[in-house]
């Protein structure tokens, strides 16, 4: 199973692909913005708990898709690329095995552990 949803998140990071072709800005943002979302890291320098809130913001497919489509709705590049952005990186942590977090621990996400305490 975790093989098949890997598989999903791999085909939607191909469409964050797919949609960031169709907008007007340089191919060379996309590798350059796409991991900006982990900026979301930071709050783990305060605690546990707020690191997986702002990890968690930055990483919900649903609030990128919002962002996306509030882009498109006001003809905005900008708001549809931060959008894009956002999903394709969401797609690509997860493809990878990175969920979303628990509050407990950076290694416990939604998915299983990752890193050194998967073991």
């Amino acid at each position: 199973m975790k093989g098949l949803l890997k598989l999903e998140e791999l085909a939607e990071f191909i469409l964050g692909i797919f949609i960031f072709s169709h907008l007007d800005f340089a191919w060379w943002y996309f590798p350059l913005l796409l991991l900006s979302p982990d900026i979301g890291m930071l709050g783990y320098l305060v605690n546990p708990k707020i690191g997986a809130c702002l990890y968690n913001l930055f990483h919900h497919k649903a609030l990128a898709i919002m962002i996306l489509a509030f882009g498109f709705v006001q003809h905005n590049q900008l708001m549809m690329m931060v959008g894009t952005i956002l999903f394709s990186h969401a797609a690509f942590d997860r493809a990878m095995g990175y969920g979303l977090k628990y509050e407990d621990s950076f290694a416990n996400t939604h998915l299983g552990k990752v890193g050194k305490e998967r073991n």
